[in-house]
This record gives structure tokens, sequence and C-alpha cells, in this order.
């Protein structure tokens, strides 16, 4: 992708993407099984126009704290849906949630396949509730952030 409207540097093109946007296609590329690249291009004397670099050191902040939930890991076992996307290493499932308008979440995913489920950020733990369809993840509020992260253990 770009971060503006062009390939290459275009000293009139100013419509950067948010750092939000770019954040959240990354997370919708690795929960999809993608890579993402990011094109940046530099300014007739080599160096990285402001607005990118401002964008490159947020993605990068973000990664710093969250890096763990797309480093490494594969689309998970819950396809992509309106909500977000899922993505998983091992037994650890991350719930990348990037477009909730409640405090509860319904996974189809069996209950008993669950041995944890914690915010990512604080660890603090998360009550869910089976179902005979799957299990609703109660959060303690409504997601307000770029992407909320549920970190959910599964069982062996």
């Amino acid at each position: 992708m770009t971060m503006n409207n062009t390939w290459g540097y275009r000293i009139t093109d100013k419509a950067y993407k948010s750092a939000d946007d770019i954040i959240r296609t990354m997370v919708n590329a690795a929960g999809r099984n993608g890579n993402l690249l990011i094109n940046v291009g530099p300014r007739p004397d080599g160096c990285l126009p402001t607005e990118a670099v401002e964008r490159l050191h947020a993605l990068g902040e973000w990664m710093r704290v969250n890096g763990e939930t797309i480093y490494g890991t594969r689309g998970g076992i819950i396809p992509p849906h309106a909500w977000g996307v899922t993505t998983q290493r091992g037994n650890t499932l991350y719930v990348h949630i990037l477009n909730l308008k409640d405090d509860a979440l319904f996974l189809p995913l069996d209950a008993k396949r669950i041995k944890q489920v914690r915010m990512f950020s604080g660890k603090s733990r998360l009550r869910h509730t089976p179902s005979a369809t799957g299990t609703t993840i109660t959060l303690p509020m409504v997601p307000r952030t770029v992407d909320t992260i549920v970190e959910i253990t599964l069982k062996d």
C-alpha cells in the first residue's frame, strides 16, 4: 500500500493515510495470512517526507507494544469478520477488535477449548459465557482504540 496516493514522491500529494488506518491495514493483512508492504517515496534530496516518518514512528511504537500479536503469527482459527480478525501462534489466539460497537463479542469457538481469556494489554482476565454455537466474551467497555486485543489461551 502507499502511505498517500502515489508510489513515488510527489510534492503535491499530501493525502497521507492516518497512522490508525495503516495499523488497521497491517492487522487485517496478518489476520488474513498476508504480508504488508508499505511504500515510502523519498524526496529528491533522499530524505523521507515528515508525514511518512511520523506514520512509520507511530507504527513502530504500536508494534513495540503489540508486535507479539503480529510477528510469527498466522491467521487465527476464527475467520475474519466485520468486527476484526484473529491471529494465532500455537495455542494462543489473538482477537483483534477493530470495529465493535458493543462491550461483548460472540466468537464461534467451543468454550471447552478455552483455557483462559484476558486483555492483551494489562492481562486482566475476561468473563466468557458459553452457548451451543460458541462463546461470548464480555469486555470492560466498548472498544475505542485502534485495535483492542483479546488474548485467548486454548487447551491442547
